[in-house]
């Protein structure tokens, strides 16, 4: 299990859910990555992510394995260039990411799949996906995830009522909040279980 950490790069502030996938017999690595600020950061700051990424799988990995990335946001951008999709640039034009064929599914959790609008960017996916979209998520909207359903690829896409962007996270950033009427907690009860299926299914 290949966890990507969102902007903020610290897989602490999800550590209930790798503890959970660790103690149900997956190994776990999860990087830790100097913190982004999506917007305003270069092609090669983004890059160090699945870059970092492929770098921890060859350090860490057990020989033979297969991969399951499970990525929130900008973690999860970086588990479909590692899948197969192709994001654009601010340029316009199509970035160079890396591939890494040990993958064999994902799990993303409000995705920032907006790199990926361009025809054909998501024509090379085509292992299953799990993901999650939050109902008021207002940094990675509910119709990114949605697109993510034109990959050839089968995609088992929730929208999770009333969830916002950080109710992904055990741990959110400070000032974020949920709204009243989302129980956070089972939620994230409910999202490791899922997660683990979905990852050790045959």
């Amino acid at each position: 299990m290949l966890f990507a950490a969102g902007a903020g790069g610290d897989p602490e502030r999800y550590r209930p859910l790798l503890e959970y996938l660790a103690a149900h017999d997956c190994q776990v690595i999860a990087p830790h990555f100097e913190r982004l600020v999506a917007r305003e950061a270069t092609t090669a700051e983004l890059l160090t992510r699945p870059v970092g990424l492929v770098e921890a799988l060859d350090r860490w990995a057990s020989p033979g394995a297969a991969v399951v990335v499970v990525g929130h946001s900008i973690g999860g951008w970086a588990a479909l260039c590692l899948a197969g999709a192709t994001p654009w640039g601010r340029d316009g034009k199509p970035l160079d990411v890396p591939r890494e064929p040990r993958v064999s599914r994902l799990v993303l959790y409000a995705p920032a799949a907006g790199w990926f609008a361009a025809p054909g960017a998501l024509d090379a996916v085509t292992l299953p996906l799990l993901v999650y979209a939050g109902e008021l998520d207002t940094i990675t909207p509910v119709e990114q995830a949605i697109h993510l359903k034109s990959a050839p690829a089968e995609v088992d896409l929730r929208v999770v009522p009333k969830a916002g962007h950080f109710s992904f996270m055990h741990t959110p950033p400070p000032g974020t909040a949920d709204d009243d009427a989302f129980d956070r907690g089972r939620f994230l009860t409910d999202l490791a279980q899922t997660t683990m299926e979905f990852a050790t299914a045959p």
